[in-house]
């Protein structure tokens, strides 16, 4: 049994000495996919992947609803924490209340800098919710392809799918995600 799968195993069974080991044994894996996913977001990103990590394990421990029996289990749960947090961090950046659509002046060149893709991602948030309630496997697929920067080796290896399983449905969510926001515009 794989040592993250040990741990959430006796996390289920209720051992809380369990829940200290767990940070440990996944925190790297975590660290690095929130770094690949913060790399690919527009400069001006004020979410650092350290900060996403930690805030994602806070909700995921705090959540009273755990159901992690296995390593997929967590890491999809991961995933979508991740997702949440990026999600509800676009959200309070475009609140009236913080500025809302103004732009940033930098002070050293004077250039305009444009906060992050917010209605790409919005649009792409209420297209996957759509997805899940049509197919919940294909939607994490894309949930730990895109929100936590996984390879598409990686997230099948989560899931337990096959690489041809998992590249066609990549194809086909990729697709319909695309056709989803596309109409949304």
């Amino acid at each position: 049994m794989h040592e993250v799968t040990r741990i959430l195993v006796a996390i289920e069974q209720g051992d809380t000495r369990a829940v200290d080991q767990l940070l440990p044994a996944v925190y790297e894996d975590l660290r690095r996919l929130a770094a690949q996913k913060l790399s690919r977001e527009k400069p001006g990103q004020t979410l650092q992947p350290t900060a996403l990590v930690h805030e994602a394990y806070l909700r995921l421990v705090g959540d009273d609803n755990q159901n992690w029996n296995s390593r997929t289990r967590f890491f999809t749960a991961a995933a979508e924490a991740m997702r949440r947090i990026l999600i509800e961090n676009v959200r309070r950046k475009k609140s009236q209340r913080r500025g809302g659509e103004r732009q940033r002046v930098a002070l050293r060149d004077e250039d305009v800098a444009i906060e992050g893709p917010s209605e790409d991602v919005l649009a792409l948030d209420e297209a996957l919710t759509a997805l899940a309630e049509k197919d919940q496997v294909k939607a994490d697929l894309v949930k730990l392809r895109y929100f936590t920067g996984m390879s598409l080796n990686e997230a099948a290896q989560v899931l337990g799918l096959s690489e041809s399983t998992a590249k066609r449905y990549w194809r086909f969510a990729r697709t319909w995600l695309y056709a989803r926001v596309a109409a949304g515009k």
